[in-house]
């Protein structure tokens, strides 16, 4: 793979609530169902682990960084097939707001199209959380 496809794209979202607010919401695996579509429909510890139900990717597996004062909410997500990606994601105080920002990074063999689903997957996932933690 030549540098040309190590793309990686930059995606946020500005929302009118505190970093902690978000961070609290965000962090808690229990809510990601409710606005990390792209990830999974459902999602449950066991033994463990948090597994989500990725259709159409199956049950995958999500392990998440230390709770920690920073806004890290990095994450791994774990396929069936054993592959993992690494997927990097902050909460950015902004004066008594936030950003949420999340890294999409282009897999090897990845197409321009596939690419932008991704990225308009991450991005609708990103207004839903800020549609949920900012409330009507």
């Amino acid at each position: 793979m030549n540098s040309a496809d190590r793309t990686s794209r930059h995606l946020g979202v500005h929302i009118h609530r505190t970093a902690d607010e978000v961070y609290a919401y965000a962090a808690d695996p229990l809510n990601l169902p409710a606005w990390a579509h792209g990830l999974g429909a459902s999602i449950e510890e066991v033994d463990g682990q948090w597994v989500a139900d990725s259709s159409p990717l199956g049950r995958v597996v999500v392990s998440f960084v230390p709770r920690n004062d920073l806004g890290v909410l990095d994450h791994h997500v774990t396929l069936p097939s054993g592959e993992t990606f690494h997927n990097p994601v902050r909460v950015i105080p902004d004066g008594d707001e936030s950003e949420v920002v999340f890294t999409l990074r282009r897999q090897p063999g990845t197409s321009d199209a596939d690419f932008e689903r991704d990225a308009d997957t991450v991005a609708a996932d990103l207004d839903r959380l800020r549609e949920l933690v900012e409330g009507p």
